[in-house]
């Protein structure tokens, strides 16, 4: 078994915890893990990309190939478009959270964001399956937004494909968080376990 997993947003979503909580769970489960993280501008808002491998015989690079994404786990809409031509193929399964963050050039009026719509038309022309989920909305919902990642998680060990699921999860949160925070990240990956089927787009 390989699984090559990618965790794209911008910095202060959470993205390099997130890609933690994966490694030690998959480690917990008794696998092989190599995590490859990528960074763009040194300061929050800039793009991050954590390349996962979960194997369970040897060990492998720190980055995926090109085009060999099982799924992409997109936090932010535009970094996970941005990405594709790289690692996407016909087969790679997306989970996209809805809520955009518009960088500075944006903001100052120098390039426009792509359409949200536009976005999800090119995901779903060139993948399989599209779950586009509004994880952010939830998060806030449930408290602090930062819990979006925890709810993007929980959709992430939904997929049947994914070789973790929401018990594993579940099993390392009390050694990542304090006891007083475990109760709201369960909680955030349940909900994004149940998004992963309310609020899926499927084209298959």
């Amino acid at each position: 078994m390989l699984f090559n997993l990618i965790i794209t947003g911008v910095g202060g979503q959470g993205n390099v915890l997130a890609s933690q909580i994966v490694g030690r769970t998959a480690v917990k489960k008794g696998m092989r893990v190599t995590i490859g993280e990528t960074f763009g501008l040194s300061q929050r808002g800039g793009p991050v990309m954590s390349h996962i491998r979960l194997s369970d015989h040897g060990q492998t690079g720190p980055l995926i190939p090109p085009c060999g994404a099982h799924i992409i786990l997109g936090l932010e809409p535009m970094e996970t478009l941005r990405i594709v031509p790289s690692y996407g193929n016909q087969h790679t399964i997306y989970i996209v959270n809805s809520r955009p963050i518009y960088p500075l050039n944006v903001i100052a009026g120098e390039v426009v964001y792509p359409d949200l719509q536009t976005i999800q038309n090119v995901l779903t022309t060139i993948s399989g399956r599209l779950y586009w989920i509004e994880a952010t909305k939830h998060a806030l919902q449930l408290g602090p937004a930062i819990l979006m990642n925890m709810i993007m998680l929980g959709a992430l060990c939904a997929i049947d494909s994914f070789p973790l699921n929401r018990k594993d999860f579940d099993a390392v949160l009390p050694d990542i968080f304090p006891a007083t925070k475990c109760k709201l990240n369960h909680e955030a990956l349940a909900i994004g376990e149940r998004l992963i089927q309310s609020d899926r787009i499927s084209f298959d």
